[in-house]
């Protein structure tokens, strides 16, 4: 069995890291990689608002997907990828565009389907 590739994303909200909570979120992220059998083989942190998706950590592990570096991407948890739900989806839905899997040790996997809205009932 092939190991799949995976990239670490950290993000928390605020100006600097004074309790070392992005070292906390990459050590819980690594660990899970073990567990789930993955190869980090990338990762990338960001400070600052969930609402601005034009966060330097992000772009990075954008296009390292979009280069086809790794397979998984794994964050803390959804809010981690952003707070604005609209931008989230459409960047879930751009990294399932280039066939990688999303994964959170809380929430398991991410996909598309999980943002899906029920059908509008009169």
């Amino acid at each position: 069995m092939d190991q799949k590739s995976a990239w670490i994303y950290c993000r928390i909200d605020a100006p600097e890291d004074t309790h070392g909570a992005l070292k906390g979120q990459y050590e819980r992220l690594e660990t899970y990689a073990t567990q789930m059998g993955f190869i980090v083989v990338g990762s990338s942190q960001d400070l600052g608002s969930g609402l601005n998706f034009e966060r330097p950590g992000l772009q990075v592990a954008l296009e390292a997907a979009k280069a086809g570096s790794f397979q998984v991407l794994l964050v803390d948890s959804v809010s981690r990828i952003g707070r604005d739900m609209v931008k989230a989806v459409k960047f879930i839905q751009t990294i399932s565009d280039c066939n990688i899997s999303i994964y959170s040790p809380m929430e398991g996997e991410i996909k598309l389907s999980d943002f899906a809205m029920p059908p509008f009932q009169l």
